[in-house]
C-alpha cells in the first residue's frame, strides 16, 4: 500500500471507530432503565457489541499507522480530547426517549451494513476480515432495531406521535451518515473501502421505504445539519466527561 494512502485509510477507521463508541456509550445508558426486561438485555449487548467494533477499527488503524494495537485504543478512546473526536454528531445526542433511541439506531445500523457489505470486499484484507466478522453482529442489531420502527410507528396513537417526533429531530443529524469521510474518494479509487455516494443513495431508498410502511413522515429536508466531522458538540463533550473520568484520574491503572 502508498505509504501516502496508509494516514487517510487510518483516519476512516478512527472516524467510523468513532462513530461505534460515541454510539455504544448512549446506548448504555438504557442498561437498567429500557422498557422490558427483556429489551434491557438485548440493547445492553448491542451497546457492548458496539465498542467491541469501535476496537476493531481501532486497532487496524494501530497497525496502518505504526502504533501499538493493544494500547493505542484506549489511547483513542480516552485520551483524546472532545473536539479531536470525528464521529457523527447524531452519535452524541441525549438519549430521549424509547421512540428516539430506537430509530436513530436503525438509522445508524442501516447505514452501517451497508458500508460493512462495501467493506468486506475491500482490496485491503485486514478491513475485509474485520467487516465480515463485524457485520455477522450487525445483521442482529438491524433486525431488532427493524422490528421496532413499524412497531412503535403503527402501535398506538402516542407511539406514532412519539416516533414522528424523534423523526423530525433526528432526520437532519442522520443525513450526515452520507457525507464523505476526508479522503474518501482516493480510498474508495484504490477499492479500499466504498464509495459515499453509493451507499448514500441506497440508504435514502431504504429509509424512504421503512418509513412509509411505518407509517412516517420524512421531513423535506435534504441537507445534514453538520457537515464536518471536525465539528464537534457540546452533548459530545460532556459525553467524554463521564466517559473518559476515571482513566483520566488513574491513568496507569484502567485498561479497556
Amino acid at each position: 500500500m502508498d505509504e501516502k494512502i496508509k494516514p487517510l485509510l487510518a483516519n476512516y477507521l478512527i472516524a467510523i471507530g468513532d462513530d461505534e463508541l460515541i454510539l455504544g456509550h448512549r446506548d448504555s445508558e438504557w442498561c437498567g432503565h429500557a422498557p422490558i426486561l427483556e429489551e434491557d438485555i438485548a440493547f445492553a449487548n448491542i451497546s457492548l457489541d458496539e465498542i467491541g467494533h469501535a476496537r476493531l477499527w481501532f486497532e487496524l488503524a494501530a497497525s496502518l499507522l505504526g502504533e501499538d494495537p493493544k494500547t493505542f485504543p484506549d489511547q483513542l478512546a480516552f485520551y483524546r480530547d472532545w473536539d479531536k473526536f470525528r464521529s457523527i454528531q447524531m452519535a452524541a445526542l441525549p438519549k430521549g426517549d424509547w421512540a428516539f433511541t430506537m430509530l436513530r439506531q436503525f438509522f445508524f445500523d442501516s447505514f452501517e451494513n451497508l458500508r460493512l457489505e462495501g467493506l468486506a470486499e475491500s482490496a485491503y484484507p485486514p478491513i475485509a476480515q474485520a467487516a465480515a466478522k463485524i457485520r455477522n453482529e450487525e445483521v442482529y442489531h438491524l433486525r431488532h432495531t427493524a422490528a421496532w420502527v413499524p412497531r412503535l410507528g403503527l402501535g398506538t396513537q402516542e407511539s406514532g406521535r412519539r416516533m414522528q417526533t424523534a423523526l423530525e429531530a433526528l432526520w437532519p443529524f442522520a443525513l450526515q451518515l452520507g457525507v464523505p469521510l476526508a479522503g474518501e474518494s482516493e480510498l474508495a479509487a484504490q477499492g479500499l473501502v466504498p464509495a459515499a455516494d453509493a451507499l448514500r443513495h441506497k440508504w435514502l431508498e431504504i429509509m424512504g421505504n421503512a418509513m412509509q410502511e411505518a407509517g412516517l413522515a420524512i421531513p423535506e429536508i435534504g441537507v445534514p445539519a453538520v457537515v464536518d466531522r471536525s465539528v464537534q458538540s457540546e452533548d459530545l463533550r460532556q459525553l467524554l466527561l463521564e466517559m473518559q473520568e476515571v482513566p483520566r484520574q488513574h491513568p496507569r491503572e484502567v485498561r479497556w
